[in-house]
């Protein structure tokens, strides 16, 4: 397809993206925006630097390829230098939403389906609410001077509402969200909106301030890919490491982290937000054991990371889009299932805190974790509402602290947000996991 320069590495990603915006405030149609979008990004390697350009003309691609290669300097031996003999050569296409394409869904019937789920809100005590139905089909293709031609696709649609809630003297913002991989099953989560939408306004009505303290924790599966994500993901991610010996010793591979129903795993080949069946250097989708029974077993890798550190490749180098270089990212990471029943699970604990929902998270080395919805836990039950700013905790010191894990177990997607590294966001990712406790967070 692209004449490629002797003595260079060098890689084309060419990518189709198609979305869907419609959004209301209240009841009124603010906008309704259908678009696609085309481009590609070219990478050329001479052995001591990359050099890159994207492009929204695929006419211009070989020109691109041409220019770059006039900047570098030939280099007989390419194909010796470690990073570029990492680098895995496919040659397969793997497009699994011909048929499910949210490209042949009518524009009016996405609207009908948002305009439903606005009928679910009824509740006076919600003033306003925002929503928007999004849905994004990107189609990808990736050649390299190696002989790798890929094409495959990703896709996911959803909605988001945003609710401000008052209820006498107590007033709050609350927003439900639920991402699906094609129209249909996106069509069954009314039950889901309606629901949700009930529990945040029984929270804000009955929610008191939490007493601050230490508090064990347990924590729902949206609660517990939150904390994996935030607390433990971006820790795995091995750019953060290179060149970084602190850092390396930190995360000494064979380590002790936490007890032995604790495992920790990225799977770039699950369905959902975070499905990379190939990465954006043409690495092969897989899952990585980040903590294996409690030890630490792996992180995080692009080719250039893998070679550094002198492990095996992970298929996490992403790109938010044509735009932009790949660097290493999550894909869906979570907690594997335990073996405990839930209800097991709150029997055994006297006091303290459950926590279902979350306005947001961050952290690295310490984490934070805002809940939206949180309740007491008292006498093996959990009880009344609390009003929660803030759980924080030191990333180590609470994934020693992990002491049970159920057997129940959710991953989930949504829309409007997503994962934030340098200025590349938001990226797509999974989450979720089973229930989790922690034995002791602090709690404000």
């Amino acid at each position: 397809m692209y004449k490629f320069p002797e003595g260079l590495y060098v890689d084309v990603r060419v990518e189709e993206t198609f979305t869907t915006v419609i959004r209301f405030k209240q009841l009124e149609l603010q906008g309704q925006k259908v678009r696609s979008k085309k481009g590609a990004f070219v990478r050329v390697f001479d052995g001591e630097r990359w050099f890159y350009s994207s492009t929204t003309d695929l006419e211009s691609v070989q020109a691109q390829i041409n220019t770059l290669a006039q900047m570098a300097k030939a280099n007989p031996d390419i194909l010796e230098h470690p990073v570029i003999a990492a680098l895995e050569v496919h040659k397969e296409s793997v497009l699994r939403y011909d048929q499910d394409s949210v490209t042949d869904v009518p524009v009016q019937e996405k609207q009908d389906f948002l305009e439903s789920v606005l009928g679910l809100i009824k509740d006076p005590a919600i003033v306003n609410y925002n929503s928007a139905y999004v849905d994004e089909k990107t189609i990808k293709s990736f050649y390299s001077s190696k002989g790798a031609a890929i094409t495959y696709d990703q896709q996911m649609c959803g909605v988001r509402i945003s609710l401000d809630i008052v209820c006498g003297e107590n007033k709050d913002q609350t927003a439900v969200s639920r991402g699906t991989a094609n129209f249909a099953d996106l069509k069954k989560t009314l039950p889901f909106f309606q629901d949700q939408i009930a529990k945040d306004v029984a929270f804000v009505a009955a929610a008191e301030p939490v007493v601050p303290g230490d508090y064990p924790v347990l924590l729902s599966p949206e609660a517990t890919g939150v904390f994996t994500h935030e607390s433990f993901g971006h820790k795995s991610e091995s750019d953060f490491m290179v060149g970084d010996e602190a850092m390396r010793a930190e995360w000494t591979l064979g380590k002790r982290v936490g007890q032995d129903l604790l495992t920790i795993i990225d799977d770039g080949t699950i369905t959902g937000n975070g499905y990379t069946p190939f990465d954006d250097e043409g690495t092969k989708g897989r899952q990585t054991k980040i903590i294996s029974n409690g030890i630490l077993t792996g992180r995080l890798h692009s080719v250039g990371t893998s070679v550094a550190l002198e492990e095996d490749v992970t298929g996490n180098a992403r790109a938010l889009n044509f735009e932009f270089e790949p660097i290493v990212r999550m894909t869906t990471t979570y907690i594997a299932k335990g073996t405990k029943p839930l209800q097991d699970i709150i029997a055994e604990m006297d006091h303290g805190i459950y926590v279902e929902t979350l306005k947001h998270g961050s952290g690295m080395s310490t984490f934070t974790l805002a809940p939206a919805r949180a309740y007491k836990i008292e006498g093996g039950r959990i009880t009344a509402p609390v009003k929660i700013s803030v759980i924080t905790g030191n990333v180590f010191s609470t994934l020693q602290e992990v002491d049970a894990v159920s057997e129940e177990f959710e991953l989930t997607s949504f829309v409007g947000g997503g994962c934030g590294k340098m200025e590349q966001y938001p990226l797509p990712v999974g989450f979720g996991g089973p229930y989790t406790r922690v034995r002791k967070l602090k709690v404000q």
